[in-house]
This record gives C-alpha cells, sequence and structure tokens, in this order.
C-alpha cells in the first residue's frame, strides 16, 4: 500500500500541467499592448506564469506544456531563457504550444477548451494519465498534488480549485453550488444572489479557473465540446458547466491545498487582472509580513533574471540621502539621494537625488529624475520620468495625462510620456 505522500507523488508523475497562456488581459492597459498577460513582470524579479510554473514543479508536475496565442515573443522568449533546465531524458519537459492552425488553415484557438483540442495529437503521444489545466496569470502557492489526491479520493474524473469568497463579494466570480460530498450542483457566473456554502452562510464558493481531468476523461469531453456548434469551447463558459449539469465535477478548496508557512497565514490567491489589483498585489508583498511568502525555501518561485550588482543607496546629506523604507528594492538599482517609501522597484531603476516615491511599483529600467514626486503609480518598464514631475496629487490632472483607474492608481507608460 502506497503512503499518501508516495501516492501524491505518483499521480504528480503521471500528470501533464496545462497551462493557458493566450489572453491578453487588456484591463492591463498598456501594460499589455506588447506582452500577454502571462509575461508582465510582478514581484521585482518573476513573471506572472512563473507563479504558477513553480507549483508544478514544487508539486512533483514535471510534464508543462503552455498554451500562448497574443503577443506570445515576449513569453516565449522567458520561457526559453528561465526554464529550459527540465531533462526530457528523465521524462520532464516544458513545452511550447503556441497557436498554429493545427485543425485548419483557417482556425487559430478559439477558446482555452479548443487550444487543448488542437493539441491533442501531441498530448496523446506523452500518454498521461491525468491533466491539470491552469491559468497562467494568477498569482499563489499550491500544492497540485493535493487536488489530484482529492480528486482519486472522490472517485471523480474532474476535480475544481475554489477559494472561499466572502458573500459579498462572491458576484466578481463564477460560484459554485456544492453539496455536503463537495459535489458541484450548479455553477454561476457573477451571480446577483450567490450561494453560500454549506455550514457557512457567509462564504460563497469561487472557481479559481484550476482544473484536473482524468486523461480519458477528458479527451472524451474537448471531443464533444468540439462538435457542438453552440459552444464558444471554453472550459469556464462551457465545459465546466456542462459537467456540473450532468454531476461529473466536483470541488476542491484552496485552503487544503495552499502552500503556507505559518499555520496561522491566509490563503493567497489573487487575480491581477485590473490595475489596481495588480498594484495592489505587488505592495502586498512589502508588508513586514506578507500573506504570500516569496522567502519560502521550501516552496521557491523559480524565473529568469540577469546577472546584475546589487542594489546600491548613496548620499547622506541632510537634503539629499537615499533611503528606502518597508519597500523591496531589486538588483541594479540606485536610489541616488532620493528617498522611496512603501514601494517595490524591479530590477536596474534608478532614482535620482531629490525625487520621492510613495506607493509606486516600478517596473525594470526606469529612469526617474531629480525632484520628481510620485505616489500611487505603476509605472511600465523602460521609462524615463522628466525631473519635477509630480504625479498622485491632482487626480483631474493625472487623468488627462495617464490613465488613472477607478481606485486612483496611475499608469504610467512610454507613450503617455512621450506624449506630453
Amino acid at each position: 500500500m502506497l503512503s499518501s505522500a508516495r501516492m501524491r507523488e505518483r499521480m504528480a508523475r503521471r500528470t501533464i500541467a496545462l497551462v493557458l497562456a493566450g489572453g491578453r488581459g487588456s484591463r492591463l492597459r498598456q501594460l499589455t499592448d506588447r506582452r500577454a498577460k502571462p509575461a508582465v513582470f510582478f514581484g521585482g524579479k518573476f513573471r506572472i506564469i512563473d507563479f504558477a510554473l513553480s507549483n508544478c514543479l514544487n508539486s512533483n508536475i514535471r510534464r508543462i506544456a503552455v498554451l500562448t496565442q497574443y503577443k506570445a515573443h515576449s513569453l516565449l522568449r522567458h520561457l526559453q531563457m528561465g526554464w529550459s533546465f527540465l531533462r526530457p531524458e528523465m521524462n520532464e519537459f516544458l513545452d511550447l504550444l503556441p497557436a498554429q492552425q493545427r485543425i485548419d488553415e483557417a482556425t487559430w484557438y478559439q477558446g482555452t477548451a479548443d487550444a487543448v483540442f488542437q493539441n491533442f495529437d501531441i498530448l496523446k503521444a506523452a500518454r498521461p494519465e491525468y491533466f491539470v489545466v491552469l491559468a497562467g496569470d494568477h498569482i499563489y502557492k499550491m500544492d497540485y498534488s493535493n487536488m489530484l489526491a482529492d480528486m482519486r479520493a472522490k472517485g471523480a474524473d474532474c476535480i475544481v480549485g475554489c477559494i472561499g469568497v466572502p458573500i459579498g463579494l462572491a458576484s466578481d466570480f463564477g460560484v459554485m453550488a456544492i453539496d455536503e460530498s463537495m459535489r458541484i450542483v450548479d455553477f454561476l457566473e457573477k451571480p446577483k444572489v450567490p450561494p453560500a456554502m454549506p455550514g457557512k452562510r457567509d462564504v460563497a464558493l469561487a472557481s479559481m479557473g484550476i482544473y484536473a481531468f482524468s486523461a480519458n476523461f477528458l479527451y472524451d469531453e474537448l471531443q464533444r465540446d468540439h462538435d457542438d456548434p453552440s459552444s464558444s469551447h471554453d472550459f469556464g463558459k462551457d465545459v465546466i458547466p456542462h459537467l456540473v449539469g450532468r454531476g461529473l465535477a466536483y470541488a476542491h478548496r484552496f485552503e487544503d491545498s495552499c502552500v503556507t508557512t505559518t499555520p496561522e497565514a491566509l490563503p493567497y490567491w489573487r487575480d491581477v487582472g485590473t490595475i489596481d489589483a495588480y498594484w495592489a498585489a505587488n505592495l502586498d508583498l512589502v508588508q513586514p509580513t506578507p500573506q504570500l511568502d516569496i522567502y519560502d525555501r521550501n516552496w521557491p518561485i523559480w524565473t529568469y533574471q540577469q546577472q546584475l550588482p546589487p542594489a546600491k543607496f548613496v548620499f547622506d546629506d541632510e537634503d539629499r540621502r537615499g533611503v528606502a523604507v518597508d519597500s523591496m528594492v531589486s538588483g541594479g538599482c540606485i536610489v541616488s539621494g532620493a528617498h522611496v517609501s512603501g514601494s517595490l522597484l524591479f530590477s536596474s531603476v534608478r532614482v535620482n537625488s531629490y525625487a520621492r516615491l510613495r506607493e509606486a511599483v516600478v517596473l525594470p529600467e526606469v529612469d526617474i529624475g531629480r525632484y520628481a514626486r510620485l505616489s500611487n503609480v505603476v509605472i511600465d518598464r523602460g521609462c524615463r520620468i522628466p525631473e519635477g514631475l509630480v504625479v498622485g496629487e491632482d487626480a483631474e490632472l493625472d487623468a488627462r495625462r495617464f490613465y488613472r483607474s477607478d481606485g486612483g492608481v496611475v499608469l504610467i507608460s512610454a507613450d503617455m510620456l512621450a506624449a506630453l
């Protein structure tokens, strides 16, 4: 009889992870003008997709296929440079599956389910027993082998990762109604009156867009979906609701597989699909004790990074002191006689003398001019902030010059600066 840990590892080794990374992420505005959402920078040195990929490796799933479509060059380059260490001779791989009209000469990926269906010949050749289907654009730490084991324990062929959300916020999600056995009995997309979990009247169960399937079951279901002319060929909109209607889908609670460093830490999962959410999730990391622990050596987040010198803070005059407080500062940065507070600086950022940053998310290779004052901002890669620019103090002026979100976060891009 296999131990529980050994059984989970064995299931993981027989699994292929399908990472859906083809979406544009248009709500991130100019951040996705030149790159797909999973390739957007996050957390000082990572890309968003690194979290799902690292979860796979740490869960012992070492066969991974990344399905891409929209403006994939930046993403593909990152994966080739940072994720090429898997060993095919050890039955490991990270396969890149861009849209390539495999069905006919007129059809690109029509939806997330169709993207997988179009690559069935490649996937079947690897002879997996299970598939884990993941979105490549969420921030979280999760042991997928626990979800696979839960599916097996329930005798199911499909299980959906779900997270409890306050009932008052659940209308923003796809919500699962479940019975006492965790079988999903209804799926409601952004319901006005969300159903509560059994025994928890103030909590609803929201889909995380994470699914596990037995392989033969998934082949059959995607063939059925492909043959359905009324389908949009999407997992969340078509495949999962169809399975729910037949009583074939179960829910898996995120809290049962979320990876935390301490028992009291709350499960952390974020869809960083808007500028407000992206800004807030990055700044979560500068808290004294963040809910998401990226310092955990037992569950490392892997990525590609340049070899850069350490961050440097220079000048210690009374009115010109290089300081960063309650902030994260990445390699290659120089804070030269400037003051940075509650902010996150990505690689190779330079903050020049007398500038002040507060609650700023600054992407790589940005140069911030002298005397600039910037607060509540996201600054895209490579921007050159003019000397004396002030952002975050006059909402109307900010909205005329840049993109200002409903939550008051200002996005600054190179094109916006060029138009000043």
